[in-house]
């Protein structure tokens, strides 16, 4: 519905409200396969590897997304990217009725709205501000600062009415185990950077290399194969490793990969972006299952739904926050770039359009035209790639910090043997009698 919704819509709200939708939609969608993982698979070495299938599947789609994607913008219409879900859904919806397993808790009592809305404003706050912050706005800017110190009451205030309510939307006491806790902060760093990066590579594929939206797509799947690879091996490496190890070389790999992406410049270099996306692709994933194994483990079984919305809450955050911190550092640091343009006749009024982004530079330098259009072009290029610079170091920083959080994480792969399991099913399904001696 949202997504036939957002293909016909005909203004920017009615878009916005039909992505709001979709995201509603997904939010039911993923904690719910987590949890399904978690009652199926009791034993955490099956869990592990069925964990590592989910993610290299979530891989396939997160693979082929940008790149059909990038071939229905360029040879349909917009609109398309949004109503070839309607036939996925055809096909999936019978077949999930159909195959998945139902599982219900107890009695969670009446669903708290008041928490949920407090939640939302409050996350909705501090992303608006830092978003304006990181646009050019001044740090004593009321209009930013209202905003970010909204957010954290509400979120401070969300957080204290869930410790009082008997029914809790987040059971905050889970976060005392310093397993899950640092698991899910380990989630919401890798997701920060993996968004945040994304976001600002397709840019600097398009608007600085200049390729295609199809030509992008092709070009992120290295990344994408390769965080197939890591969640497909991934069982292997947790049981070989441990997760302390597993989450915090992930952690350092990607920030290696990341410091390797500095090297990007004015031209095309594609062994260099596709060696950098693989070792991105690779680390970003084996940290994410290490977290996300970690976490649905040290959760007790009967709190495993709670624990995987956590998980995916967490995921879906650290999304959020890395277009918004990310995006804000790169914009304070590719508007500083474009100061010279008034020393070279450029109109003050142009330049202040252009500082918002490359892509309103390149509008502004096409409808100047001529040796101005040309040099407001170049220049906008070069302080995007300068802040594209300052924007990765900051990430490799955010990387390393997670390095030393994975700290906090077992050592070990501590699996309970398998034979008790074993016994309660043979005593569960005993064996036909058999007499001793010869049959007749």
């Amino acid at each position: 519905v949202a997504s036939a919704l957002a293909a016909t819509a005909d203004t920017p709200a009615v878009l916005i409200a039909a992505r709001a939708l979709l995201g509603v939609g997904g939010a039911m969608i993923m904690p719910a396969t987590l949890s399904i993982l978690r009652q199926v698979f009791p034993d955490r070495r099956e869990r592990a590897l069925a964990i590592g299938v989910w993610t290299a599947v979530a891989a396939v789609g997160a693979a082929t997304g940008p790149v059909v994607g990038g071939f229905l913008v360029e040879h349909f219409w917009w609109g398309s990217v949004f109503l070839i879900n309607i036939p996925l859904m055809a096909v999936i919806l019978p077949l999930g009725r159909w195959l998945l397993p139902e599982s219900r808790g107890g009695d969670d009592g009446p669903w708290d709205v008041l928490g949920a809305l407090m939640a939302a404003a409050g996350v909705l706050g501090v992303v608006l501000g830092v978003k304006r912050l990181g646009g050019g706005a001044g740090l004593l800017d009321p209009v930013s600062l209202g905003p970010l110190a909204l957010g954290l009451a509400l979120l401070i205030l969300f957080v204290r009415r869930q410790k009082r309510r008997r029914h809790p939307l987040i059971d905050i006491s889970m976060f005392a185990r310093p397993a899950f806790s640092t698991a899910v902060g380990c989630i919401v760093l890798a997701m920060l950077a993996l968004v945040g990066l994304q976001l600002i590579a397709v840019q600097y594929l398009q608007l600085v290399l200049g390729l295609s939206p199809l030509e992008t797509g092709l070009r992120l799947l290295p990344l994408t194969f390769a965080a197939m690879a890591a969640g497909a091996t991934g069982s292997y490496t947790l049981r070989r490793i441990g997760p302390r190890r597993m989450v915090g070389w992930g952690f350092v790999l990607t920030a290696a990969s990341v410091l390797l992406l500095t090297s990007m410049g004015q031209h095309d270099r594609p062994a260099l972006l596709t060696c950098a996306f693989v070792l991105l692709g690779f680390g970003l994933q084996t940290t994410l299952f290490g977290a996300y194994e970690s976490m649905l483990s040290d959760a007790p079984p009967e709190r495993a739904g709670g624990a995987a919305a956590i998980g995916e809450t967490s995921y879906q955050l650290g999304a959020g926050l890395g277009i918004a911190l990310l995006g804000s550092v790169m914009n304070a640091a590719y508007a500083p770039g474009l100061s010279s343009l008034r020393e070279k006749g450029v109109p003050a009024r142009a330049g202040a359009e252009a500082s918002h982004s490359l892509g309103e530079a390149y509008q502004v330098a096409a409808q100047l035209g001529g040796p101005m259009g040309d040099l407001l072009r170049s220049t906008a290029r070069h302080a995007f790639v300068g802040g594209l610079h300052i924007t990765l170091f900051v990430s490799a920083g955010l990387l390393l910090l997670g390095a030393l959080a994975a700290l906090r994480l077992p050592k070990v792969m501590d699996c309970p043997p398998k034979e008790p399991c074993r016994r309660a099913e043979a005593e569960a399904h005993p064996a036909e009698p058999q007499a001793a001696g010869p049959r007749a």
